[in-house]
């Protein structure tokens, strides 16, 4: 688990981005990889001065893709208590070199803990490239974020069983491997855990369900007995022909005691946006899971702005606390 925190991720050196000749293998990129501090540090930050969240509260899960907009996509999340974020840029050319994940924390007035899942080593797809506002990126960091209302206590990050498959993508050559990002969040109950996560999409279910299982026993090893909220984009159904309900990380989550959360089983949550590739594909990717808590109604919220611009091509899967679960005596 990485641990460490930080105020503000450091840059990567050019000696972290000498990676033009290395062996595109899995022990050279993690030998390299470990070398990297902004690849082991969690940055946190923010301005919530609530002392614990009240009940109910609502909490989101966006993929935001890239975000390009964080104020409009902000406030289409004002009143989440709890949000947990997906593929969020930061020093990237193609989102104006901003931080993504602390500008929307700042809008909402919220705490947050962020960490890279890829170092970018290029500009990202040929689309995104019309997005660029210069000709290199000023860190290309791409990762999670988890953001309160609150304080977030023991901010960590996890990565996820993978096989570095973008570390030899041609494309869109990256370092780094999917992460989770979690920590604890006091409610007026009691504390839970909070942890926002973004499975692999380049591969079939049972590289997911693997993934999700490694999640879950750190979870149980570290934070035994303690309500836990999961959620982000699982990519279910990718590389499956868009069939969810095949994905076997479902199994695993309802045998570990998580109750899954996803809106309307017939209601997608991707949407063609300003920069997809595949404006044609209609997907359910994006859930919430939770285990010893008291559960409200989930929506799925559009992520269309007034105008009627996505924000993402994805929407968000909102739902609501309303208690914890009481044991039985």
């Amino acid at each position: 688990m990485i641990r460490e925190t930080v105020r503000e991720l450091p840059a990567p050196t050019p000696a972290d981005l000498a990676l033009k000749d290395l062996p595109r293998d899995v022990a050279t990129h993690d030998a390299h990889m470990a070398g990297v501090a902004p690849m082991n540090l969690v940055e946190t930050g923010g301005t919530a001065d609530a002392a614990a969240l009240p009940f109910p509260i609502t909490v989101g899960a966006w993929n935001l893709e890239r975000c390009l907009f964080p104020v409009p996509s902000a406030t289409k999340m004002s009143d989440c208590g709890l949000l947990l974020v997906s593929e969020m840029d930061h020093g990237m050319a193609r989102t104006g070199q901003r931080n993504t994940t602390r500008d929307v924390a700042a809008a909402l007035c919220m705490d947050y803990a962020y960490a890279v899942e890829f170092l970018e080593l290029g500009l990202g797809s040929p689309i995104e490239r019309d997005f660029c506002t210069d000709d290199s990126n000023e860190l290309g960091f791409h990762g999670n974020g988890l953001m309160a209302k609150t304080a977030l206590e023991a901010p960590f990050a996890l990565r996820l069983f993978g096989e570095r498959q973008w570390f030899r993508d041609a494309e869109q050559p990256r370092l780094g491997e999917r992460i989770a990002v979690g920590a604890r969040v006091l409610t007026e109950e009691g504390p839970i855990l909070a942890v926002s996560t973004h499975l692999e999409s380049a591969c079939g279910p049972e590289h997911r369900e693997r993934q999700l299982r490694g999640l879950l026993e750190v979870i149980d090893a570290e934070f035994p007995d303690l309500p836990c909220l999961l959620g982000g984009d699982l990519n279910t159904g990718n590389h499956n022909e868009g069939n969810w309900r095949a994905e076997g990380l479902f199994d695993v989550s309802s045998k570990a005691g998580f109750e899954i959360h996803g809106g309307p089983e017939d209601q997608p949550t991707t949407r063609p946006s300003l920069i997809t590739r595949w404006p044609e594909r209609s997907q359910k990717l994006d859930w919430i899971l939770t285990r010893g808590l008291r559960m409200g109604e989930t929506e799925i919220r559009s992520s269309l702005d007034a105008d009627g611009r996505p924000l993402s091509d994805h929407d968000a899967v909102v739902t609501r606390v309303i208690g914890l679960k009481r044991s039985k005596l």
